[in-house]
């Protein structure tokens, strides 16, 4: 008994309708030859194993069905069978092996057969494979047969490389690029050949195939049908793929992932001397590693990634990547895939590619030795996960008693950490309010640099570290209430931490809301969906209070913080605002105008420290704070309210002493 064509061989396509993945090629040329608009010359170029000789064929086919014009071959003529699957094929369609047949002699030889009428077909067809090993010469030779052929000649070029056809060759057929198949269409193409032939074949071993495949259909079935030779009884299986494709088991990888996560390195690099002992090659047990990490970023990014095809793996596989996601961080995932990239490409060509792979290891087990923003961000994404399991602060591990200040240390180290990245928002964030301080200060009639250096004195005292920190206020039942979170999830704490968040969505609604919450008070309590804001003085309340900036904060906080909050607002001795330093009073000069100490928002202390350092700008004209106040402005009360007036209810202020306006 003779034994059964290849795969590839055996469902090799008939008709255009069968070629899959290619739908950008297939329907135009169907609609072509419907239509009898078919060229002389064409060109099929793509990676190998896409279907461009089997789409050559078909289009001889097509030529020559006596039904012609139609845009699929019948079937039934002599034409269409002999140049069907296994059949004898025709005379009038030449295949040509440019590979071996690519010099100008060829090209000659080509040149005097082709004015020969074709002997039982309408066409004679040229279908040229491997057209990039035709020589300059022999593409020259046949410049003029392809420039203008006779009647019955149809030429069909198929290459792998087309830039290296020769344009003038080139410019005279109609190019059509075939490209390699989408994974997921190539998975139920194999599925579907696997339920024809009778062949069990186990859901998480076709991942492997099409992946070995590498979006070719010939290289996929040449696959599949090396695996459908060695299946026993119970088909194919997932160990018998991964064994013959040589491919990390998943077992390993879930040994190695949660190893990483654990932080054991005992673990990591007694799966790594597992991939040693059995022989795998270190470099693929790398480049599967990268891919897992791939599919965690992924999933961590997109939780149903899986359901929605984002990646191609098994149900029970899924799941077991989404638990592995949430034991990490996106930055610590991040910094470990970067890891494991840079050693996959150092592995090219090491002699030792062992060695390389257990120091990838080992650092991507330490992210506290690494200084780098990678390292930092992967030891916060830590501190969140504890934060988020209610663990403040890492627990010392099983050791003797001198292990206790090891473990003082580690928590001293996030203490400073969690400090450093409070800071770091800060600076950021007041960054954004210079222009605003300026602006301001211009509109006050204040000079902008002297308002510059009243924000130093306040800026320093929370930032700069040389500076001694404010008193921490004695505890009151408030604050302690404050360790209830409000909301699942939320406690003074987060609220805190995303109060700027809320801050800048105050600001796009009302800027007199905006004002008060970034100089005059600060979150002091979270309990039971209400939040209290602290105030310095009594004035600031009730100013607050009195322009209804309560409702705009509130609509911010629910927006912000996702859910229905309320807002009360009390006097609080521990808000503490740091007024504007005065200067001593100098010559008058006429006209004479009001000058107030006014409150200016945080700022970067190194930006309003060159400030400082700068020559001083010369001052602007003064303003009348009386008559600076327009009716166009919404939160103008009436034209009968002073300056004065306007500060003490807008801001809070107090008037402590008048001057007459003064020149430098």
């Amino acid at each position: 008994m003779d034994a059964p064509l290849a795969l590839y061989r055996r469902y090799r396509p008939e008709t255009f309708a069968e070629v899959i993945g290619q739908e950008h090629v297939t329907g135009p040329l169907r609609a072509a030859l419907a239509a009898n608009r078919v060229n002389h010359a064409y060109l099929f170029s793509g990676p190998r194993g896409c279907g461009k000789t089997t789409s050559a064929r078909i289009l001889a086919r097509a030529l020559n069905c006596e039904q012609a014009p139609i845009s699929d071959p019948c079937g039934e003529c002599d034409s269409c069978r002999d140049l069907a699957r296994g059949g004898p094929g025709s005379i009038d369609v030449i295949e040509i092996d440019a590979a071996s047949h690519g010099g100008v002699d060829d090209a000659r030889d080509l040149r005097e057969k082709a004015y020969f009428a074709p002997v039982r077909s309408r066409y004679k067809v040229y279908i040229i494979d491997e057209a990039h090993m035709v020589t300059t010469q022999g593409f020259n030779a046949l410049l003029k047969l392809v420039e203008e052929p006779p009647e019955h000649l149809r030429f069909i070029f198929a290459t792998t490389e087309p830039d290296k056809v020769i344009p003038t060759i080139r410019s005279r057929t109609h190019h059509y690029p075939f490209r390699l198949i989408p994974p997921k269409l190539l998975g139920s193409y194999l599925q579907e050949i696997c339920e024809s032939e009778g062949v069990q074949v186990a859901p998480t071993a076709l991942p492997l195939v099409v992946r070995a495949g590498a979006g070719s259909a010939r290289d996929t079935l040449s696959v599949m049908d090396q695996l459908l030779g060695g299946a026993g009884p119970e088909g194919v299986t997932y160990d018998l793929a991964a064994g013959l494709l040589g491919y990390t088991p998943d077992s390993l990888l879930d040994e190695v992932i949660d190893a990483f996560a654990a932080h054991d390195g005992g673990a990591v690099f007694a799966a790594v001397d597992k991939v040693i002992e059995t022989g795998q090659d270190p470099r693929r047990f790398t480049e599967d590693l990268l891919r897992r990490l791939r599919d965690l970023l992924i999933i961590a990014a997109v939780p149903d990634a899986s359901a929605t095809g984002l990646i191609d793996v098994a149900e029970d596989q899924a799941e077991r990547l989404t638990s592995q996601a949430r034991r990490y961080g996106a930055h610590e995932l991040s910094r470990a895939a970067d890891l494991v990239a840079l050693g996959l490409t150092e592995m090219r060509g090491a002699t030792a590619p062992r060695l390389l792979l257990e120091l990838v290891c080992a650092r991507v087990l330490l992210p506290g030795a690494d200084h780098g923003t990678e390292g930092l961000a992967a030891r916060l994404d830590r501190l969140e996960r504890r934060v988020a399991a209610g663990v403040p602060a890492p627990s010392a591990p099983t050791a003797p008693a001198d292990s206790e200040a090891t473990a003082d240390r580690v928590r001293k180290r996030d203490i400073i950490e969690e400090a450093a990245v409070s800071a770091v928002s800060a600076v950021a964030s007041a960054s954004d309010q210079v222009d605003a301080v300026r602006a301001a200060a211009r509109e006050a009639g204040v000079d902008a640099v002297r308002s510059a250096r009243s924000a130093v004195t306040k800026i320093a005292s929370r930032v700069v570290p040389d500076v001694r920190p404010e008193p921490t206020p004695e505890p009151t039942p408030a604050s302690s209430a404050a360790a209830e979170p409000s909301k699942p999830g939320f406690g003074v704490a987060d609220v805190r931490r995303l109060w700027p968040d809320v801050i800048e969505q105050v600001k796009g609604l009302r800027r007199m809301a905006w004002i008060h919450l970034s100089q005059n008070s600060q979150v002091v309590s979270v309990a039971d969906g209400l939040i209290t804001l602290g105030f310095p003085n009594a004035g600031a309340r009730d100013s607050f209070l009195a322009g209804k900036h309560d409702e705009v904060v509130r609509d911010a906080a629910s927006k912000v913080l996702i859910g229905n909050w309320r807002i009360e607002a009390i006097v609080d001795g521990s808000t503490v605002v740091t007024p504007a330093p005065g200067r001593e009073p100098e010559a008058p000069v006429e006209p004479p105008a009001p000058e107030v100490s006014v409150e200016v928002a945080p700022s970067q202390a190194d930006r309003l420290k060159e400030a400082m350092r700068a020559p001083a700008e010369e001052p602007e004209p003064p303003v009348d704070l009386d008559s600076a106040a327009s009716p166009d402005d919404p939160e103008f009360d009436g034209p009968t309210m002073s300056g004065t007036e306007l500060l003490e209810q807008e801001l809070g202020a107090q008037l402590v002493e008048e001057f007459p306006h003064q020149q430098r």
